[in-house]
């Protein structure tokens, strides 16, 4: 009979101990390599968040500071970009496309983004993959407002709906503007990026609902602004019209500057390059540049920078996994040191059954080496329960994507590391039993 077909049949005689050492190495390794899967995975989606884009450029002031409250909505912008510096970035000759956003007003907590339609073109997350609008169209009115899906699913919003902005960040805010609502007209298919909890909205609205708020406070008479505002909707689209032959980009600066709703200012731009060669020269103009203090980083380099500073928390959350897998090692360890005492006699019968010390050696170890592997196999099969389960919550709610997939090489090596574990922690009950099998099974004791 072979060591490991005997060590089986031993474990089955004692299948109550097993089974709950087997459980205990199971859901520690399950543990292990789910933290892991979900650190992986999220730090790949984080460091996704926006792609193909070769710069971002924003007025004077951090890098990570830039980045959060362009790219993650988090936080406040200290200055803004005059709308004259961002045309003569747009016009750089190694700029092949740039996307002015707009940030300052929110709704019910969500931030919203003022924008054109580059943002809809020229926007990339995850592997270049481009925002699509899942329900309706992206905005054509000048009080249209596309939605992200979290801000669907979490405000219950469909098509048509009408939404008031509110002036500041704040959640909760007692400077709204009710003079001018707007539109639900249309709803961005989810992306596990911070595009999910925005509302986007045109350039011109932003000017627009801001007509009058120059002191912060809403204006005296709101409803000759609203009028105002309708009629030069109304002129902008008639333009359109018959400007339909004409360069398009060229049109709606025209019809912006002609009814005053062209922005002075924003927030940041996107800007992608024609050529990759070119990024750290435009990078080093635009820094240089002497119109006013401008600022532009690489996405790239500062989301790792920033994934470094928030990094601590998921390496602590792995080193504490690591000990629940030492935890459930040292159950098992616990567990056959424990059966020792009950298995005296059954390792002296062996002895005198012509079983040499190296076979009962070897008889232990077997045993620790198939509690790991059928609690590793236990627990990748437990993983894949779990992924299943939390899939859509970590998408829907996080924004974390956690693929299905087949074993890869760190899980097999993660998996490799708990068995060789359990190899050497089996180590210290085989050598026990090596050493006093015979004398402790055939030795009276009272």
């Amino acid at each position: 009979m072979s060591t490991l077909l005997l060590a089986w049949k031993s474990l089955l005689n004692r299948r109550t101990t097993a089974l709950l050492t087997l459980f205990s190495i199971a859901i520690s390794v399950s543990l292990l390599l789910g933290v892991e899967k979900l650190r992986t995975e999220a730090k790949r989606g984080f460091t996704q968040t926006l792609s193909g884009t070769d710069l971002i450029v924003g007025p004077r002031t951090g890098p990570i500071q830039l980045m959060l409250y362009s790219i993650f909505r988090i936080g406040d912008a200290t200055n803004s970009i005059s709308w004259e510096s961002y045309e003569r970035i747009d016009e750089h000759p190694q700029v092949a496309w740039s996307v002015p956003l707009s940030l300052g007003d929110s709704h019910r907590g969500y931030r919203v983004l003022g924008t054109n339609d580059s943002y809809l073109e020229h926007y990339r997350y995850a592997n270049r993959q481009p925002l699509r609008v899942d329900k309706g169209a992206w905005f054509s009115d000048l009080h249209d407002a596309v939605i992200g899906a979290e801000v669907a699913r979490a405000l219950n919003y469909q098509l048509a709906d009408s939404l008031v902005l509110a002036h500041g960040t704040g959640r909760i805010s007692f400077a709204n503007h009710d003079d001018q609502p707007f539109r639900v007209s249309g709803i961005l298919a989810p992306t596990g990026t911070p595009v999910d909890q925005t509302i986007h909205v045109s350039l011109p609205a932003i000017e627009a609902i801001h007509n009058g708020w120059e002191s912060g406070a809403a204006p005296a008479t709101s409803s000759q602004v609203a009028t105002d505002q309708h009629q030069a909707d109304e002129h902008e689209h008639e333009n359109e019209h018959e400007n339909e032959h004409e360069n398009e980009h060229e049109n709606e600066h025209e019809n912006e500057h002609e009814h005053g709703l062209e922005p002075g200012s924003i927030t940041a731009a996107l800007v992608g390059l024609k050529s990759r060669v070119a990024t750290l020269s435009v990078q080093r103009e635009i820094n240089q540049y002497e119109a006013e203090p401008l600022l532009a980083i690489l996405p790239g380099v500062t989301l790792r920078q920033l994934w470094s500073l928030i990094g601590t928390a998921e390496k602590a959350l792995l080193a504490i996994s690591v000990f629940v897998v030492i935890a459930g090692l040292v159950g098992m360890l616990t567990s056959l040191l424990a059966s020792l005492n009950e298995r005296r006699r059954e390792m002296a019968i062996l002895r005198a059954l012509g079983a040499r010390p190296r076979h009962i050696f070897t008889l232990m170890l077997s045993e620790s080496v198939l509690l790991a592997g059928a609690g590793s196999a236990l627990g990748l099969g437990l993983l894949y329960l779990l992924l299943l389960a939390a899939q859509p919550i970590a998408s829907g709610l996080y924004g974390i994507h956690l693929p299905i997939t087949a074993p890869g090489f760190y899980d097999l090596a993660i998996i490799a590391a708990v068995v060789g574990g359990a190899l050497m922690m089996g180590l210290i009950p085989a050598w026990q039993a090596y050493r006093h099998s015979l004398s402790d099974g055939l030795s009276i004791r009272t």
